[in-house]
């Protein structure tokens, strides 16, 4: 059995009872609860999220530290990458509508897909998501940072507002629902790593594992291309992503271990 494939693999315990719980860790949970979670989830996200301060003073003073600090390190390929693709209205347009649309399409479909073709996987995968979510939220509440396109001077331009973009910042009745502060970290990178961590882990079909490595990078060159995040935000974005995974092992082996002691326990309770 190809475990990689099958599903993740628990810390070792007695061989009936670790049975029953791998053979339990492969039933499809309840799809109308799984519903409920995205639901209520989604909206404690949009909630929080929007919860996050708006001292636009601090905010701008923090993009500039992080402008400072690209420069110090060589990473500061944003500004170029940004102009060059706000003087091609047709690269524009697609990086922005892949910026508005995809970070939840894509996360959504590949989630669905999780929890109908390999519901081995559709805990562990899920666990990572939320916790990844979760650490997000926490860094846009306590780290408020104007994006890129928002900075005052830094020469940056918004192809979103500039070519009038459908559905987005450029209307005023969207732009007023959603704080444009919330950027460290990046989710957009967290969840696209997300996405290419399981089509490259679960999957069998190598274009679909090529998908899973591509996918983070074009996120990557559009959230740049479009001054929405600083290279850093990414890269704090990716860290929040490993953090995840890390996380979610910890607690799956802690259960696991916490499992088989109580087993052993009982073993040595009932035995002559």
């Amino acid at each position: 059995m190809d475990t990689e494939r099958d599903g993740p693999a628990l810390a070792p315990t007695p061989d009936a009872p670790a049975r029953k719980r791998r053979l339990r860790g492969r039933v499809r949970p309840l799809w109308w609860m799984e519903l409920l979670i995205i639901v209520v989830g989604e909206r404690v996200y949009e909630y929080i999220r929007n919860l996050v301060p708006t001292n636009q003073g601090r905010a701008e003073s923090r993009g500039w530290d992080i402008e400072r600090l690209e420069q110090t390190l060589h990473l500061n390929i944003g500004l170029s990458l940004n102009r060059f693709v706000g003087r091609h209205e047709p690269i524009a347009q697609v990086m922005n509508y892949y910026y508005a649309s995809l970070h939840f399409t894509v996360t959504g479909g590949v989630l669905i897909w999780l929890f109908v073709a390999r519901p081995a996987w559709y805990r562990t995968m899920r666990t990572i998501l939320v916790i990844a979510t979760v650490i997000g939220l926490i860094g846009f509440y306590l780290y408020p940072l104007c994006p890129p396109r928002l900075l005052p001077g830094g020469g940056y331009i918004d192809t979103v507002v500039h070519y009038k973009t459908w559905g987005s910042w450029a209307d005023p009745t969207i732009a007023t629902h959603s704080n444009q502060y919330a950027a460290m970290p990046s989710l957009h990178i967290a969840w696209a790593l997300w996405c290419g961590y399981v089509l490259y882990r679960v999957s069998q079909r190598r274009w679909v594992m090529a998908l899973g490595v591509l996918y983070p990078l074009a996120t990557l060159t559009v959230i740049i291309g479009t001054a929405n995040h600083y290279l850093l935000d990414a890269v704090i974005g990716a860290m929040v992503f490993a953090a995840a995974v890390g996380l979610e092992y910890g607690l799956r082996w802690t259960q696991a271990t916490w499992r088989a002691r109580r087993v052993a326990r009982r073993e040595t309770i009932v035995s002559p």
